[in-house]
C-alpha cells in the first residue's frame, strides 16, 4: 500500500487471469478519447454489450470524460430593425392571438351580428290614463283653435272676449274654460299651468318616451300665452291685472255663464272682464306659472326671457305693500267660486319658482324668510294646510324648497329654514298615511282631504303627486325612508299610498267605476259640461234652449275624454247626474293634478326624476375654485 497525498488509501489490486497492471493502464489510456468519438461510438447498434460491460468506468473516470453539461445556446431572429429571441417572438404572437380572441373577436361579432330591437315594455294603466287626461285640456281651449286640436266637437269660441279693453290689443282671446261652464278664471288657470310645468320639469324624459312632450308643452304655452295678455307684460311696473273673463252671479236670472246652458261656440250673452288693482295672491300665482314655464321653454331663449320678465313684473305687483287686499275680496263674480284665503303661500310658492327660473338670490332669501314662513301658518301643522289645492300652495312650496336642500345642500344662511321645510314636508307625508289617523278614509280606501265635501278627487290627485314626487326625491339620493315620530316609514309605503289612491280613481273602488271619462269600461257619461252635452251642427241653442240638454237623462252626446269628474261622496257612492256638479263636474286645476300624478307614477317611460333641469339657471352656491396659475416660462 502506498500513501495517497489527496486523502484516503491508494491500493494496487492484483488481478487474476494473468492480467498485469500495465494492461489496466493501457485500458485506461484507450478510453481517454475526445467526446465526439465517444458519442460516435454510442451510435453503433452492433456494439458488443459484453465487451462494453467489461469496460465500465468508475465515477471518477466518468467525470474526467464527460465534464460539465454543455449549455444550450439561445436562438435569435433578426427582424431587420430589431433582434429578439425566438422564444420571446413566439410568446408575443401567442399573446396577440389570445387578445384578439378574447377582446376583438367578441366586439366584431357584436358589431356585425344582425341587431334585433327589443320589444318596448307594454304601457301601464297610468300611461293609458295620461294620454286621455291630456285631451281634456284640448277640449277646454278658448279662442281660435288650431286644426290639430283633435277634439272634433269643439270649434273657435270667445273671439270677442275683452274686445272692449282699450289697453289690450286683440282682447283677451285664448286661455281655457275652467270647468263645465264657459268662465275663464285666471287664478285656478294659473295654478294648473304651474302644476303642468312642474311635472314636465321633473319628468320630461317620460313625456318624451310616451310621445306626449310636444302635446304637454303646447298645452302649457296655450295657457301662458294667454296669461301674458292679462297684464302689461312689456312693462316693468304695473298697477292692475285682469282676473277673469265671463262670470255669473248666484241666483241670477239674467243670461250669464251659469244661467245659460250653451256651447262656448254659441255664446251670445255679455261676458264681463274682472279687473284687480290689488292681487297679492293672483299675481304671485301668475308669476309662479310664468316662471315655471320659462324653465320648460328654456331652449326657446326669447320666449323664456319673455316669461321671466313677465313673472318678475307680476311678482313685484304682488309684493306691493300698499296692495295686499285679495284679488277676489268683495267681488261677487269671483269670491263665491275661487276665494283666496291667504296670499303668503303664493309668495313662498312664487319666490321659489322665480329663484329657480332666474338664480336671483333675492327670491330664495324671501322664500326662506322666517317671517314669510310664519305668515303661511305652515308650522302649526293643521291638517288643512297639508292639502294642496288651487287655494293652498304651502305643501307644494315646501316640497319644492325641500328639493333644493336634498340636491344642492346650500347650507348657511338657508339651511335652518330649508331644514324646517324638509321636516314639515315629512310630516305632511305622514299625515297622508291611514295609520296615523289624521284624515278620514272611506271604506273603499279613498282619503278624505276635504272632510267629505264634494269634488274630493282633485285633492286626492294632488296628494298622490306630492307623495310620489317626494319618494322620487329620496330615491334619487339613496335614502330609503323617513321618520314619522318614532316610526320609520319606507318609501314603498308612501308610494303605495299614491298608487292606491290613483288606482281608486282609475276604477279599483267599490263601484268598479273609473272617474276619468273614456278610461275603462265604466265611467261617468252624464258629465256636467255644456260643450259635451249639446250636439254640434247647424242648430244653435239659445241661452235657455240648451236646458233640454242639461236636464235630459240621456248620456252626453260627446265624451269629454280624459276629464276627471268631481268624484264620489264619503260613502264611496256616486251619482252620475249632470245637474249635480259636485259629483260630475271636471275642473282645470283638478286635471292638472291628475296629469302630474299619472306621469309621476307611470313606469312605461322610465323611472326617477330629472335632478338638474330645475337648477339650470341657479348659479353655484359656493365660490368656484380659482383657475390654476399659468405655466412658468423662463
Amino acid at each position: 500500500m502506498y500513501s495517497n497525498h489527496w486523502g484516503g488509501a491508494l491500493e494496487i489490486a492484483t488481478t487474476t487471469g494473468g492480467e498485469s497492471t500495465t494492461d489496466d493502464d493501457n485500458r485506461s489510456r484507450n478510453f481517454d478519447l475526445d467526446r465526439a468519438s465517444v458519442n460516435q461510438l454510442q451510435r453503433y447498434d452492433n456494439y458488443d454489450r459484453s465487451t462494453q460491460s467489461s469496460r465500465n468506468l468508475d465515477e471518477t473516470q466518468q467525470s474526467w470524460l464527460l465534464g460539465p453539461p454543455e449549455k444550450k445556446k439561445k436562438k435569435y431572429v433578426d427582424l431587420g430593425c430589431i433582434i429578439c429571441s425566438r422564444k420571446a417572438l413566439k410568446y408575443t404572437f401567442i399573446g396577440i392571438i389570445v387578445a384578439f380572441a378574447v377582446i376583438a373577436l367578441p366586439t366584431i361579432v357584436v358589431k356585425v351580428w344582425p341587431k334585433h330591437k327589443s320589444q318596448p315594455s307594454l304601457p301601464d294603466n297610468y300611461t293609458f290614463a295620461l294620454h286621455k287626461a291630456l285631451m281634456f285640456f284640448d277640449a277646454q281651449k278658448s279662442g281660435k283653435l288650431p286644426k290639430s286640436n283633435g277634439i272634433p266637437w269643439r270649434g273657435d269660441s270667445g273671439l270677442q272676449d275683452g274686445s272692449k279693453l282699450a289697453d289690450v290689443k286683440g282682447g283677451l282671446v285664448g286661455g281655457y274654460y275652467d270647468a263645465g261652464d264657459n268662465i275663464k278664471f285666471h287664478y285656478p288657470m294659473s295654478f294648473a299651468m304651474t302644476m303642468l310645468s312642474w311635472s314636465v320639469i321633473e319628468y320630461e324624459h317620460k313625456y318624451r318616451a310616451l310621445g306626449e312632450y310636444e302635446h304637454i308643452t303646447d298645452i302649457i304655452k296655450w295657457g301662458t300665452d294667454y296669461l301674458l295678455r292679462t297684464f302689461n307684460s312689456s312693462a316693468t311696473k304695473i298697477d292692475k291685472v285682469y282676473s277673469q273673463v265671463g262670470g255669473a252671479l248666484n241666483n241670477s236670472r239674467k243670461p250669464d255663464d251659469h244661467y245659460c246652458w250653451q256651447r262656448p261656440e254659441d255664446m251670445n250673452y255679455e261676458r264681463p272682464v274682472q279687473t284687480a288693482t290689488s292681487a297679492p295672491d293672483l299675481a304671485a300665482e301668475m308669476a309662479a306659472a310664468l316662471a315655471a314655464a320659462s324653465i320648460v321653454f328654456r331652449d326657446n331663449k326669447q320666449y323664456s326671457r319673455k316669461l321671466v320678465k313677465g313673472a318678475e313684473t307680476l311678482f313685484d305687483f304682488a309684493r306691493d305693500l300698499g296692495k295686499r287686499t285679495s284679488y277676489c275680496r268683495g267681488n261677487p263674480y269671483i269670491e263665491p267660486f275661487y276665494n283666496s284665503t291667504n296670499y303668503f303661500d303664493e309668495h313662498m310658492w312664487g319666490s321659489a319658482w322665480l329663484y329657480y327660473a332666474t338664480g336671483n338670490k333675492t327670491y330664495i332669501s324671501l322664500a326662506t324668510n322666517p317671517v314669510l314662513s310664519k305668515n303661511t301658518n305652515a308650522r302649526f301643522m293643521t291638517p288643512d294646510l297639508s292639502v294642496l289645492s288651487w287655494d293652498n300652495k304651502v305643501p307644494a312650496a315646501m316640497l319644492l324648497l325641500t328639493r333644493m336642500r336634498i340636491f344642492l345642500n346650500p347650507g348657511y344662511p338657508y339651511e335652518e329654514m330649508l331644514s324646517s321645510y324638509h321636516n314639515i314636508t315629512g310630516l305632511t307625508m305622514c299625515s297622508y298615511l291611514q295609520r296615523f289617523q289624521v284624515f278620514n278614509f272611506t271604506k273603499g280606501g279613498l282619503i278624505q282631504l276635504n272632510h267629505g265635501h264634494g269634488q274630493p278627487l282633485q285633492y286626492v290627485a294632488n296628494a298622490a303627486f306630492l307623495a310620489s314626487l317626494f319618494v322620487d326625491y329620496l330615491n334619487a339620493t339613496g335614502v330609503p325612508g323617513w321618520y314619522c315620530g318614532p316610526f320609520f316609514i319606507t318609501l314603498e309605503k308612501l308610494r303605495s299610498f299614491a298608487t292606491f289612491q290613483m288606482n281608486y280613481i282609475l276604477g279599483e273602488n267599490p263601484l268598479k267605476m273609473s272617474y276619468i271619462v273614456g278610461y275603462g269600461d265604466k265611467f261617468p257619461n252624464h258629465v256636467h259640461h255644456r260643450g259635451a252635452s249639446i250636439p254640434t251642427g247647424k242648430t244653435k241653442y239659445s241661452c235657455t234652449g240648451g236646458w233640454r240638454w242639461r236636464d235630459t237623462k240621456n248620456p252626453n252626446v260627446h265624451n269629454i275624454t280624459g276629464a276627471m269628474v268631481g268624484g264620489p261622496d264619503k260613502f264611496d257612492k256616486f251619482k252620475d247626474v249632470r245637474a249635480n256638479f259636485s259629483y260630475t263636474e271636471p275642473t282645470l286645476a283638478g286635471n292638472a293634478g291628475l296629469v302630474a300624478a299619472l306621469v309621476s307614477l307611470t313606469g312605461t317611460g322610465g323611472y326617477g326624476i330629472d335632478k338638474n333641469t330645475m337648477f339650470s339657471a341657479v348659479p353655484p352656491l359656493y365660490p368656484m375654485s380659482p383657475p390654476p396659475p399659468p405655466p412658468w416660462k423662463p
